[in-house]
């Protein structure tokens, strides 16, 4: 750990702000202070904040929290203990195991279909250990890490899940460059004779209908030379048709198509990092908003910032390449331009975009097609090493994607109109890369019609993004329930839908791929507009039920009123809150 760490007010701040639902707290100046206490003053914090009027006494509220002693202190040592612990996948199930949140499944699992169908069962749950492989001893599994978004967020000592995308924010703006080392736990074995990945590697079968048993959780990492002196990771899909290569995919608009076109004709040297630190995965799994990690960034940099900690990389053993040096396994190799593939024997047959391949993010099956070869020229690992699995379509991988997303998307807002966006979310069912929704607040009369500006901007700036929706500052765009209220009661549908149409977006949603937009492959995303006109608010007064004139124990006893309180879902209660 550096001696002191680089945490922005915003994130430190954060998690006070959300409890005292302080939204706006995104008008915070945009800086970062080394946390210490003889450099990080509150009182000039409070005064730079320019505190609307009307949350000025959510925000005292706020800020006298802050400043006790206690709560600084816990924070800041909460931060750094996770810190440790967040540098290895490892090191990540051993904090989840000390809060009670890893199920062990001790019995021997079958990576062919059982893996995937416990953790189904599991979803959005605790995270799955796995002990006993068959086939496979001495290596352990694991899967569902980042189901559910706290336990996510928890691993960087951030305890309000909302508050991780904004310490994105801060690192993607802040990136710590990667430490190179000479000995590295992924090289404590090393095969370079007699190469079998899936002999040596439990890669499982997701569903009875998968092409075969697909990789899609090891992390693509390429430095250098090959990608303008900085570092790109992603996540790409992979089928061991042979002992030593197999088909590697990458999509449309990706830097990995980039630096495959850019490359062609070839030999291009790669690592594949299975079980990578939390920070990578998350960067990984947060691309294809290019205008903000344009061609050439340094990811791994963006990694080490989230984590508070450099990245540790090691020199490859058999290509001209790194690897992340704290990742369970590493398959060392080359992607060669000149040699196509196909993902699939069927594929071969049937063609393009046809057969089944393996389950997607969209929620459903992908298709195979073909794509480019990866040679295998060497495995290396820990000794007892832990293979992760996180499912395409799951809580999983969506969860994992979101966060360094929704911050490029913060990012994009303040470049154009800065104060205008409050908060950004990526729901469950908007799947990741596909949907936004994100909360404005109008100061004036002239900020009508930024919201439709931001919505252009967004869906053009990600390929693949199908639905952008605006809501107002009183809409939690946390709760579906509140963003579709919000939809079916403020918006004019001949009015406020926005369809730029006929761009280019990405060929893993069905729709996409036939009828008449066969030529595009894209059927073109839609904004809504679902914010209320200044010039209507009028029109749009809610009202406020005299829930504070009662007391409710005039009637009930505690227990009581905790017995009718508890089976009231999250939108009841949301609702019971607003028409105070």
């Amino acid at each position: 750990m550096p001696p002191h760490f680089p945490l922005s007010v915003r994130t430190l701040t954060s998690d006070v702000c959300h409890r005292y639902e302080a939204y706006p707290f995104l008008l915070l100046p945009d800086l970062t202070f080394n946390v210490t206490t003889s450099d990080f003053d509150l009182a000039k914090l409070k005064s730079m904040a320019q505190i609307p009027d009307w949350v000025s006494q959510r925000f005292n509220s706020m800020f006298a929290e802050l400043e006790s002693k206690e709560y600084y202190k816990s924070f800041k040592e909460g931060y750094k203990m996770a810190m440790e612990q967040a540098m290895s996948l490892r090191g990540a199930i051993d904090f989840y195991k000390e809060q009670g949140d890893v199920l062990v499944a001790k019995e021997e699992v079958d990576p062919v279909y059982e893996i995937s169908g416990i953790q189904k069962h599991f979803e959005n749950g605790p995270v799955i250990l796995f002990e006993k492989i068959k086939g496979y001893p001495g290596v352990r599994s694991v899967g569902n890490v980042f189901g559910r978004e706290e336990r996510m967020a928890s691993i960087f000592g951030i305890d309000d899940h909302r508050v991780l995308k904004f310490h994105c924010v801060d690192a993607i703006k802040n990136p710590l460059p990667p430490n190179e080392v000479t000995d590295a736990p992924c090289q404590e074995v090393v095969i370079t004779k007699d190469i079998d990945v899936m002999a040596t590697i439990p890669i499982i079968k997701h569903t009875e209908e998968d092409a075969g048993r697909i990789l899609g959780g090891g992390n693509t990492l390429v430095c250098g030379e090959y990608f303008k002196d900085g570092s790109h990771i992603s996540f790409n899909r992979m089928h061991f048709r042979g002992k030593d290569w197999s088909s590697i995919s990458l999509n449309l608009s990706t830097h990995f198509e980039w630096l495959i076109l850019e490359k062609r004709g070839g030999k291009i040297p790669i690592t594949i990092n299975i079980g990578t630190p939390p920070a990578v995965l998350l960067t990984a799994g947060g691309g294809m908003v290019h205008s903000v990690i344009p061609a050439g960034s340094d990811e791994l940099g963006i990694a080490g910032g989230i984590q508070g900690a450099p990245v540790d990389i090691v020199k490859a053993k058999t290509v001209d390449a790194y690897s992340i040096a704290n990742s369970e396994w590493v398959i060392e190799g080359y992607v060669d331009t000149k040699q196509k593939v196909w993902e699939s024997e069927e594929c071969e047959t049937l063609g393009d975009n046809v057969p089944i391949f393996f389950p997607e993010y969209t929620g459903y099956l992908g298709r195979a097609r073909k794509t480019y070869k990866f040679q295998v020229t060497a495995i290396t690992h820990r000794k007892d090493p832990i293979f992760y699995t996180p499912l395409a379509s799951s809580f999983d991988n969506d969860n994992l994607c979101k966060p360094v997303r929704e911050a490029c998307f913060y990012i994009i807002s303040e470049s154009i109109v800065p104060g205008f966006v409050l908060d950004v979310n990526i729901l469950p069912s908007l799947k990741s890369w596909a949907g936004l929704i994100f909360q404005v607040h109008k100061r004036r009369k002239r900020d009508e019609g930024y919201q439709r500006n931001l919505i252009t901007a967004m869906l053009g700036c990600s390929p693949g993004l199908r639905l952008v929706v605006a809501v107002d500052e009183d809409i939690d765009i946390y709760n579906a329930e509140d963003v579709i209220w919000a939809i079916t009661t403020r918006l004019d549908p001949g009015r406020d839908q926005i369809r730029p149409g006929g761009g280019r977006g990405v060929d893993n949603f069905p729709s996409e791929k036939g009828g008449s937009v066969a030529e595009s492959v894209f059927e073109g995303g839609i904004g809504l507009d679902a914010t209320i006109p200044m010039s209507l608010r009028w029109r749009f007064k809610q009202a406020k039920h005299p829930t504070d004139l009662v007391d409710l124990e005039k009637w009930f006893s505690p227990e009581q009123i905790a017995s009718g309180k508890a089976v009231q879902c999250d939108y009841a209660k949301l609702m019971a809150k607003r028409a105070c």
